[in-house]
């Protein structure tokens, strides 16, 4: 049961992430009000929170339940995944530092960096083949033990 338990707050983590980037994406304009700016923090803070979600049970998965440790270490496509995940947590960093600094302050109107939504839209397109390399992973492509 523990191991269903695990892979159900991976998925919750996963629609956290996948729900509050696109969310993010969607509401991002070229001049954002204070008030748009904090629900986007807000959003990205949901980010966060599922982006955590997402490593605490990958590496519980990993390393406690379901397949053996070995399964998913000596698998380069599962290496990759992970690499795409951090990459993604890298590029968040600027969204998420605009988003805290500029929800309050003076003035009404921020303009907003093309590139912070150019991060966003790269971070979406890292996350479009996470489910391709999960899949591939899952059937065993990529395992070199």
């Amino acid at each position: 049961m523990a191991d269903v338990l695990v892979r159900y707050l991976h998925f919750i983590g996963i629609f956290c992430v996948v729900g509050s980037l696109v969310s993010e994406h969607l509401m991002l304009a070229p001049r954002l009000t204070r008030a748009q700016i904090r629900k986007l923090a807000i959003i990205d803070s949901v980010y966060g929170l599922g982006a955590i979600l997402v490593l605490g049970a990958g590496f519980l998965l990993w390393f406690v339940v379901g397949k053996p440790a070995s399964f998913y270490t000596q698998n380069g496509v599962f290496h990759l995944k992970v690499t795409l995940f951090v990459i993604m947590g890298l590029l968040s960093i600027y969204p998420t530092l605009f988003f805290r600094r500029n929800q309050k302050g003076e003035g009404d109107v921020v303009e907003v960096p093309k590139q912070v939504v150019m991060l966003i839209r790269l971070e979406l397109l890292l996350l479009v083949l996470m489910p391709l390399l999960a899949v591939m992973m899952a059937r065993g492509i990529g395992y070199f033990g």
